[in-house]
């Protein structure tokens, strides 16, 4: 039995061994940037190393056009994993997935490829889709305690490095890497309607869901449009800036995200309004707890917008 049967895959399926997470952005997330990729049927498979966490772990994903799954982690030898981390040298914050080196894949291919050993496979399953159900909040008009406002900085801006630094210092928010005991904390009640709430601490209005990820310029398509519909009753929904996307983060994970359950889980990294100086787009990522810069096209990002409360439409 080979590792795809193993999984309950075709057993036709082969591994692409030149894949890795470098070359995957250009090549799944802009449609198709190969020719290779024909269809947004298409699957791709091939092993990495996810190095976000203390240990690092070999994984197999599947990849095809806006679609990613690690469909099993492999029990290769740790210091044989962690080699391969230390071969890649000095690399930026955001940067924790690695491909393979050639050790690695001479022991993949000796011992997993045909299932020789398939304990050293470990099956990750999909966990079925929840849906975003009750927010577990008070409603808007339930006695509230009294709350001592913050108005955060909004609107566009461009941001070095140390100017999101000072700026998670001045509100105190947290940033799992800059400032990992901000004290921020949020108000938040139901508004209602299924689909928003209120953090009385800031005054903003948030989507609980957002928006699927799509190039920053077609994410800003996307919200003239929700603006042109009059999403939950409001046209003034906007790209929340850096300070009030970290003003959501939270201390301890929820559904695997630093973020109160009452949000949705689909949206983990959002664009926020603001550029790279000298060149990107930042993002508040909240699985891994942190604000991080990148292209603003391949990958993109998720958007979860916001307004001030009291302006309907």
């Amino acid at each position: 039995m080979g590792l795809f049967a193993f999984l309950n895959l075709p057993d036709n399926l082969v591994v692409d061994w030149d894949m890795c997470p470098e070359y995957t952005f250009g090549t799944f997330e802009s449609w198709g940037g190969k020719e290779r990729i024909r269809s947004k049927k298409e699957r791709i498979y091939y092993f990495f190393i996810d190095a976000w966490e203390e240990v690092p772990r070999l994984c197999l994903m599947e990849r095809g056009i806006k679609h990613a799954r690690v469909v099993a982690e492999i029990l290769a030898p740790e210091d044989m994993v962690r080699r391969c981390v230390d071969g890649q040298g000095k690399v930026a914050l955001y940067e924790r997935t690695y491909g393979i080196n050639e050790e690695l894949k001479s022991w993949l291919k000796a011992n997993i490829i045909e299932a020789k050993d398939s304990a050293k496979i470990v099956p990750l399953y999909e966990k079925e889709q929840e849906g975003l159900g009750e927010s577990g909040l008070p409603g808007v008009d339930d006695p509230q305690p009294e709350v001592r406002t913050i108005t955060l900085p909004s609107g566009p801006a461009e941001l070095a490095e140390e100017d999101v630094v000072a700026l998670v210092t001045k509100y105190n928010l947290v940033d799992h890497e800059r400032n990992p005991m901000g004290e921020f904390t949020n108000v938040l009640v139901d508004n209602g309607d299924g689909e928003t709430v209120t953090d009385l601490v800031t005054g903003l209005m948030w989507q609980r869901e957002g928006l699927d990820i799509m190039s920053h310029r077609s994410l800003r398509k996307a919200l003239e449009k929700l603006n042109d519909e009059g999403f939950a009753g409001y046209n003034d929904w906007r790209f929340p800036s850096m300070a009030e996307a970290l003003s959501l983060m939270e201390h301890q994970k929820e559904k695997d995200q630093f973020l109160h359950p009452c949000f949705s889980t689909e949206q983990p990294f959002i664009f926020v309004d603001a550029v790279r100086k000298p060149g990107g787009y930042w993002f508040v990522d909240y699985k891994h707890g942190r604000a991080f810069w990148s292209s603003g096209t391949i990958p993109g990002g998720f958007g979860r917008f916001c307004r001030i409360d009291g302006k309907r439409k």
